[in-house]
């Protein structure tokens, strides 16, 4: 198994506390020949994932790792409707028919996995079949009923975020929290090697917690204040029966320097809170900041619009039509409910972690969405002999 690959993916610019590194996700690149392309279809809770990567193949031990593409198709699986179902199944077909005809890469070289966040909301919702019946529907749409759809559990997956995620220089010291729409896992190594593997896990993610506080109003009442009631209901009930035993029992005091947040949400908050680091793919916080950052989601939401953000930007900063896109990509993708519920989640899991362990320095990775499915990628090819 190829384990370095992600010292391409990871570039690291400074080294101060958790340090600075970038993630290129390219549409185009110029291939070198003793390369070869695969690609990672996920069906995550919230959509299908598309990454496609091109992996060097002339060595045991090390491997050029490029991101080719990354994209995704949002069709909110975890609803486990039929209409959200038949999304998903023409989402994943639709990838499907992008890497094979669009980047001609043979079926042998793609792999399709279904996330542990939908693994774990089907459990608990008891909807197994819907994730059956998808894999059984895209066999036979495909014409393929040897294609191999794994189901990754949450620890397998987590290990893999780690190593996609996480720079080597601190891949021993850092605990990642990787907040996805499902579920969160995390979690580090606490042996120094990287099969050693210590889990952290919620059954909440930030579209299972908006869903829930969806579920909890009233016909007859659907306003922003009574969401943020019902909101407020559900993460109390999530930190008190999950959140504050997990952190506790996680081990992060011994072995870890740093709480590192992956995932759509941090992508969100990072960029939103400080827009003037747009550029940045890994941003320091604290927890008082990103608190009142919540606060002012509900009480205030009009004044993170994209030409308020960026008055700090002056005119003539090159960077600042950068940003203002990069803010405006965030408000498409989150709403002012979805950014409420998954904010307020981190901020309860935060509040655990700065209560407990003081000397934590908590950071926000915005570039995780290349993480645990081109991780498995590579993990799965058989090496060239």
């Amino acid at each position: 198994m190829l384990y370095s690959t992600r010292r391409s993916l990871l570039i690291v610019l400074y080294a101060a506390c958790f340090g600075y590194y970038s993630l290129h996700a390219q549409t185009s690149v110029k291939l070198s020949y003793n390369s070869s392309q695969y690609a990672g279809i996920e069906v995550g809770s919230k959509g299908v994932k598309l990454s496609i990567v091109d992996i060097a193949k002339n060595t045991k031990t090390n491997s050029a790792f490029t991101i080719i593409k990354d994209t995704s198709v949002n069709t909110d699986f975890i609803s486990f409707t039929p209409s959200s179902s038949e999304a998903t199944l023409n989402g994943l077909l639709g990838l499907y028919e992008v890497a094979m005809e669009n980047y001609h890469i043979p079926s042998t070289n793609i792999y399709t996995v279904i996330s542990s966040g939908v693994k774990v909301q089907a459990e608990k919702e008891e909807k197994n079949e819907f994730i059956q019946n998808l894999v059984t529907s895209f066999k036979e749409k495909i014409n393929d009923d040897k294609r191999k759809v794994d189901i990754i559990d949450a620890k397998e997956e987590a290990r893999l975020s780690h190593l996609g995620i996480v720079p080597d220089s601190k891949r021993f010291t850092t605990f990642l929290v990787d907040i996805g729409s499902g579920n969160t896992k995390g979690g580090f190594f606490p042996s120094n090697n990287i099969s050693d593997f210590k889990l952290f896990q919620l059954t909440w993610g930030t579209k299972s917690v908006a869903n829930a506080a969806d579920k909890r109003m009233d016909e007859s009442d659907k306003t922003l204040s009574n969401y943020a009631k019902q909101l407020q209901r559900v993460l109390s009930n999530a930190e008190n029966s999950e959140i504050i035993y997990s952190v506790n029992s996680s081990g992060a005091y011994q072995l870890s320097d740093n709480i590192a947040f992956s995932g759509g949400i941090a992508w969100s908050v990072a960029t939103l809170l400080h827009p003037e680091l747009y550029d940045r793919p890994i941003v320091p916080v604290t927890f008082e900041e990103v608190k009142d950052f919540n606060d002012r989601l509900y009480s205030s939401f009009n004044s993170f619009m994209p030409d308020l953000l960026t008055r700090r930007l002056k005119d003539s900063d090159p960077q600042k039509p950068a940003a203002t896109k990069e803010i405006k990509r965030v408000l498409q993708v989150f709403d002012q409910k979805s950014l409420m519920a998954g904010t307020g989640l981190m901020v309860k899991m935060m509040r655990q972690f700065a209560s407990v362990y003081e000397t934590k320095q908590f950071y926000l990775v915005k570039n995780g969405q290349v993480g645990w499915i081109s991780a498995y990628v590579d993990q799965n090819i058989v090496p060239v002999k």
